[in-house]
């Protein structure tokens, strides 16, 4: 049976424009991401993983081309409709470290809550299963500022849980955070997918760790953006293309890149 495709882009190009100019990023971006898959996005410094992630979430408005969420063209999407079927984990925390977990947790149900913001029984439920799902019910009551910074990135990921949206986007969840707390973030996101189903796509830099835990890659390199599995990946060699090969080679062995 096949699988529902969350988003879908064909011929897609990204970049910003003004008035006097147009600045491509990447072009012909070709890929179908299914429900329940965990895909990681990635690629050199500066090489445009944000601007790809800003693209996909309407953050920023794509060149040309097709990027449907659920069968619909983005751009078809009020801003309310389309934070039912997408939520957004950005690396910058926003100022709301005051806040508890719980509140914090709680704004996820905004794009379903009445036009009074007042939660539903099924509102607090469906928080307090987000609580669950990220190991935080016990932390509920704590400012997010005293909070440790792998407690916090789990918080925000709560959030996205509690808005309920087919499909989750994250830039570099594991920034800042040391090594248990990269992999405790990224299997809690293998987690999700398969016990929630969620689609889930995140930019990292931790690409070893990516190819370990990924069900599918977004390759970013300076010609191209190629998708597939890690292991078809690795045997194309396209790992080989992202990093100057004088400096950095990947093993296909090892499936781990060191510096040559």
């Amino acid at each position: 049976m096949a699988k529902h495709s969350i988003i879908r882009c064909q011929d897609l190009s990204i970049g910003y424009q003004n008035k006097k100019k147009v600045a491509v990023i990447a072009s012909g971006i070709d890929f179908s991401i299914t429900q329940g898959t965990l895909v990681s996005l990635v690629g050199s410094n500066g090489i445009g993983k944000s601007t790809l992630l800003k693209s996909l979430t309407a953050m920023l408005p794509t060149l040309s081309g097709s990027l449907q969420v659920d069968g619909i063209e983005i751009k078809d999407y009020s801003p309310l409709a389309l934070a039912t079927k997408l939520s957004v984990v950005l690396t910058q925390a926003p100022a709301s470290k005051s806040l508890t977990v719980l509140e914090l947790v709680s704004l996820g149900r905004q794009p379903h809550t009445n036009w009074m913001g007042s939660l539903s029984q099924n509102d607090k439920d469906i928080i307090y299963q987000a609580l669950e799902d990220t190991d935080l019910a016990d932390l509920k009551n704590k400012n997010c500022f005293k909070l440790s910074d792998g407690q916090l990135q789990r918080v925000y990921i709560a959030r996205a849980l509690a808005q309920d949206t087919p499909l989750i986007v994250l830039d570099e969840p594991t920034t800042h955070l040391d090594l248990y707390h990269r992999a405790s973030v990224v299997t809690l996101l293998k987690r999700l997918t398969q016990e929630k189903n969620k689609t889930i796509l995140f930019s990292t830099h931790e690409i070893d760790l990516a190819i370990d835990i990924s069900d599918k890659m977004l390759v970013m390199t300076p010609q191209k953006i190629i998708f597939d599995s890690p292991h078809n990946l690795i045997e194309q060699g396209s790992f080989n293309l992202l990093f100057p090969n004088d400096v950095v080679v990947f093993d296909k062995k090892t499936g781990r890149f060191s510096v040559s």
